[in-house]
Formats: C-alpha cells, structure tokens, sequence
C-alpha cells in the first residue's frame, strides 16, 4: 500500500505542466514536490521538515515538525536529517517554508536528495500560511494550537504597519520608543539612531528583556518603532508584538539596509 501512495506522489508530483504560481515546479524539476489536499491527506505517513529559521519556525509551524534550517553547514543539517529518518524509516520527508515563492523548501529537498542520498523526500511549496489558513487544527502558533485562522496576521494588516525608511527616520521622535531586532552580527557597531534606540534581538535568551520592554511601552502608551536588517524579519516579530497587546506600532521598510540608500544630505536639513 505505502509503495502505491508514493508512486502517486511521485506521478503526481511531476507535472509537465507546473502551475506559475509556485515557481519552484519549474526551477527545480528535479525535486518532487506535493500539494496541500494531499499532504493532509498522508500526513500521519510524513515527517515535516520545517527549512526556515528558528524564529520563524517558533513563531508559526505545522504541529510536530521538525526543524532543520537550510542555513545549517553541509555536516549538521546531513547529522541532523539521518537522525530523523532512522527514528521514522518508513515515513515520507517533507520540507516546507513560508510559501509559494519561498525557494528554501525546494532547496532543502534537493539537498537532502542529491547530497545525503535520501529519497522519498519532497518539498510542500504551498508553504506554511496556507497550510495554517486551511488546516489550523494542524498548526501551532507561539507554540499553541492556531484553532481559528482569523489569528493568521494578513498581507494588508501587516502593510499598514509599514512605513518607508525616510518617514520612518525623519518621525522617530522623543515621542516613539526606538527597538533594533538584528543580532550582534549585523549591527556589527552600526546603529542608525546612535544609541537611542533598545538593541535587544530576537533570540531566545533576550526573550525576558523583550517582555520587560514591552511591558514598559504599554506603560507609557508610547508608539513602537521597529527596525530589522532587511525588512523581513519584522513580518514574524509582529505576532509576538501583537501577542502583548500592543496596537501603536510600525517597521521600517527594507530595514536598516534602506538607510544607506537615502539622501544623508537631504535628512540632516530636515527637508520634506
């Protein structure tokens, strides 16, 4: 029966015909990939491989999956994924991240393929905002179950949080609290609000200073200001600013990368 299940994954998984909207079909033709109904269908016979980074899999993540980060040297990410097939031999591997465009769960795959030597492993390229919108039962949010989707934070809710680096720069005034997520290694002594913004990053042993600065800000009911080192992290970050409370709040587009595109000039004479 198992050797049925998996060659209609395999038929199916190689479409001539990939759908343009998940443009790994097409890039990695070689990696077998599964679609959602599927997935859930199988998904007692699947270990699910989360390729994303530790944040992002502690913020949102299929209930029971693994966590492997594709950031991992060749060594400990092959140490790591033998271990998990030899705890489940007879199970299907399947790696997924944020969603259709999202590259890392095709890459992952092809890794653990053609450089570790497994087969039976598959990429999920719907990705995990799908999966929580459709199945939320099979999901967990902040370590507990997602239950009802509406918690899901959306494309526009997020966007309305936004704003562009210039206006970002130019408001952060005594009236805002000023918090830089990077860690130690993309500030790199680099600080864009010399030293008044809170430098505290995402990682799990700040996660007390975090919740103390929080709870000050919801004192103060000052607004929050937010900067990363690209833009991409804040995505995560807001469900866990969210998740305290607090509604006054906004990111820096394109994060502290931004900066070093603006006219300096034209920011040091405070001209609009």
């Amino acid at each position: 029966m198992k050797k049925i299940i998996i060659g209609l994954l395999c038929l199916f998984s190689f479409q001539v015909f990939a759908n343009t909207d998940f443009p790994g079909r097409k890039r990695y033709p070689q990696v077998p990939y599964i679609a959602i109904d599927k997935l859930f269908e199988i998904k007692d016979s699947v270990v699910f491989i989360d390729a994303r980074s530790p944040y992002e899999y502690g913020t949102l993540r299929v209930k029971g999956a693994e966590l492997i980060p594709l950031t991992l040297g060749t060594s400990q990410f092959k140490k790591k994924l033998l271990e998990i097939r030899e705890k489940s031999p007879g199970k299907i591997i399947v790696f997924y991240c944020n969603g259709h465009k999202c590259m890392k769960s095709y890459k992952a795959a092809k890794r653990a393929i053609s450089y570790v030597g497994l087969d039976n492993v598959f990429a999920f390229d719907a990705g995990i905002f799908d999966w929580a919108q459709k199945y939320p039962e099979e999901a967990l949010l902040l370590d507990k179950p997602l239950e009802n989707p509406a918690k899901l934070i959306s494309k526009d809710n997020f966007k309305k949080h936004i704003l562009e680096a210039e206006k970002f720069i130019k408001t952060a005034s005594d009236d805002v609290e000023i918090l830089d997520i990077r860690d130690r290694i993309e500030r790199d002594g680099f600080y864009i609000f010399s030293g008044h913004e809170k430098s505290i990053s995402m990682a799990k042993k700040d996660q007390q200073k975090l919740d103390e600065f929080f709870n000050n800000i919801k004192k103060s009911n000052k607004t929050l200001y937010v900067y990363d080192m690209v833009g991409k992290q804040v995505r995560w970050f807001q469900y866990y600013i969210e998740s305290h409370g607090i509604k006054k709040y906004f990111f820096m587009e394109g994060g502290a990368e931004s900066f070093f595109k603006l006219n300096l000039t034209k920011l040091m004479d405070g001209e609009g």
